[in-house]
């Protein structure tokens, strides 16, 4: 317990893990949204390291409804058409309690697409609504395997519904993914921001 302890340091937030030997995250970039068709991220993801990680922070959709969405490149940010293939759960829980269930979402996987894939369904689009959460993003510069994502977020469903939204999934390339877009099905980015992070491992 005390070799814990001694990793580890106290302050307002908790108590924050700081392993020796790595684990590190490593600020790349960070881009705020205002009324924006898109966040691409072409530069920062080469082989400096074998861990991305995205964060999403209150990306609000200027439409009702709207998917959240992403798309890779392997040209630096030309063409965001990267084969895909992935898997889609979500559970769900009404604001008035009148309904809660856990499911698998068919229609937000996809089989051997260049389409961009959901990782937020029908995001609603009042004043305090949003999305929060993270895409983690494995060994994009690989030219030997696919490229494998993890994706969790936190939705406030245009129904007045909280949605925990799952996908995971990879591209199927073996070419280097260099870029990375963001971006909703319908209309814009009204506000909110994505952080690019780099892991030690």
């Amino acid at each position: 317990m005390s070799g814990i302890i001694a990793q580890n340091t106290l302050d307002s937030s908790g108590l924050i893990k700081a392993p020796a030997g790595g684990g590190a995250w490593n600020f790349i970039a960070k881009q705020t949204a205002s009324a924006s068709a898109d966040i691409s991220f072409t530069s920062g993801i080469d082989s400096t390291y074998k861990e991305y990680l995205f964060t999403f922070k209150d990306i609000h959709p200027a439409t009702d409804n709207a998917e959240f969405q992403f798309n890779m490149s392997i040209d630096g940010g030309s063409n965001y058409n990267v084969t895909k293939t992935s898997t889609y759960f979500y559970a769900y829980h009404y604001e008035d309690g009148s309904s809660t269930s856990l499911t698998y979402n068919t229609s937000g996987d996809l089989a051997q697409s260049t389409a961009f894939q959901n990782i937020a369904t029908n995001v609603g689009a009042d004043n305090d609504q949003s999305v929060s959460g993270y895409l983690h993003l494995f060994n994009p510069s690989s030219t030997t395997f696919v490229k494998h994502w993890i994706s969790q977020i936190s939705n406030a469903h245009g129904a007045d519904i909280m949605i925990n939204p799952y996908t995971a999934g990879y591209g199927n390339t073996t070419s280097a993914v260099d870029a990375v877009q963001f971006k909703f099905s319908a209309d814009e980015i009204d506000a909110g921001d994505i952080c690019l992070y780099g892991i030690t491992t």
